[in-house]
């Protein structure tokens, strides 16, 4: 409800460019988060559609598409620290979980660059290099903060 409100706002008070902030978990949505934002890419597409060629409103939406940021709120970085500091154990949904990292800058950036490039209906898909699989992620942690995986944590 929350990018249908922003979104039609944006459309009634002529804003020209609208960038959606979305997730490469809104491909397949497999959670509440997933599917959420696939319908709010859905909705701003078919605001899109609805008023594109109707001279009366001028706003462009663009939708961007990437995977987790690091420092983020929900990011699993400060949870694996907090879990680490708590003695654990530190929680992990599957071992083969692989995912996409970039940082707040980058995340910005990138945010940026879709709303000067985009001229309305685009669903970026930007590149964020190589993943990384969640569950070595979680080791490597754990032996930065001097302890060993499993004997310790």
């Amino acid at each position: 409800m929350g990018t249908k409100n922003v979104a039609d706002t944006a459309l009634k008070f002529q804003t020209d460019k609208f960038v959606l902030v979305s997730t490469d978990k809104a491909v397949n949505p497999s959670n509440v988060m997933g599917a959420s934002k696939r319908i709010a890419e859905i909705y701003v597409q078919t605001l899109q559609e609805a008023f594109k060629n109707d001279n009366r409103y001028v706003t462009n939406y663009v939708t961007t598409r990437f995977g987790n940021v690091l420092g983020s709120n929900g990011s699993v970085v400060p949870l694996f620290k907090r879990q680490i500091a708590e003695g654990g154990p530190l929680t992990i949904t599957h071992p083969d979980i692989i995912r996409y990292f970039m940082t707040i800058p980058e995340a910005c950036r990138l945010v940026l660059e879709a709303g000067t490039m985009g001229e309305g209906g685009e669903i970026y898909i930007f590149d964020m290099g190589k993943s990384v699989k969640i569950f070595n992620m979680a080791k490597r942690m754990i032996s930065l903060s001097g302890l060993k995986y499993p004997e310790d944590i």
